[in-house]
């Protein structure tokens, strides 16, 4: 039997047992530490290159697909290396919804981990103003670039969805500009960007640090995840 994907041409069921699960990041380190057994990651693309990407990758066979990563916290209560696993994507108006078995499945494998909704933006929130904004808009814990993205090709495609993101900057703090400017686009921290907001704005490296404390606090919180989902991304 088939299904009718994307502009109704005839696509095969995915099977999970051969088929890998799909890991979506958005920047290269979350990639590498996604990167196992049963997995491909998939990164470097944002808004609507995503989405090109993913139809791309989904025109072959996969099990499922994941968005992984950090992202920046939306509720106050949330500290940096909180583990969150998604119960619903936020994007806009519209939730979308994520696929109930693997999503327990990861609850009992994090049993750490915070259950709610996610919201995915095309671009960085990163004012203390736009987080409490989106907040109070969406109810979501946290926001990240990719998830809602992920969530909607998946639904095209009737594949199986879940989400799992650590916070990395607290609700109650803005990122600072020079740290937003070194965000490539292709996944990557560009340097030369990050310097130069600084000399443009030097009062940004007390912020800077405090950030770097927190993005070592959410990556060995990521490691951490990682290490405990195993093959497949604990896709049951």
């Amino acid at each position: 039997m088939t299904a009718a994907g994307p502009g109704g041409s005839a696509r095969l069921p995915q099977g999970r047992g051969a088929a890998p699960a799909l890991v979506v990041t958005g920047m290269g380190f979350e990639a590498r530490i996604a990167a196992g057994a049963g997995v491909e990651t998939l990164h470097g693309h944002r808004a609507e290159a995503l989405a090109q990407a993913l139809r791309q990758r989904l025109a072959r066979p996969c099990a499922g697909v994941v968005s992984f990563g950090v992202a920046g916290g939306l509720d106050p209560a949330l500290s940096p290396g909180r583990v969150i696993v998604a119960t619903g994507v936020c994007d806009g108006g519209i939730r979308l919804p994520v696929d109930a078995s693997w999503s327990q499945a990861l609850c009992l494998a994090l049993p750490e981990a915070l259950s709610g909704v996610l919201a995915g933006t095309d671009g960085a929130v990163t004012s203390i103003a736009g987080k409490a904004a989106l907040h109070a808009a969406s109810g979501a814990l946290a926001v990240d670039m990719e998830s809602h993205i992920a969530a909607r090709v998946a639904q095209e495609y009737g594949l199986p969805f879940a989400a799992c993101r650590v916070v990395i900057d607290p609700a109650g703090r803005q990122v600072p500009p020079a740290a937003v400017a070194a965000m490539g686009a292709d996944g990557s921290t560009d340097m030369w960007a990050l310097l130069k907001g600084l000399l443009a704005g030097p009062w940004q490296v007390p912020d800077l640090i405090r950030l770097g404390r927190d993005a070592r606090v959410a990556r060995t919180a990521l490691e951490r995840v990682r290490g405990k989902l195993g093959v497949g991304f604990g896709l049951p």
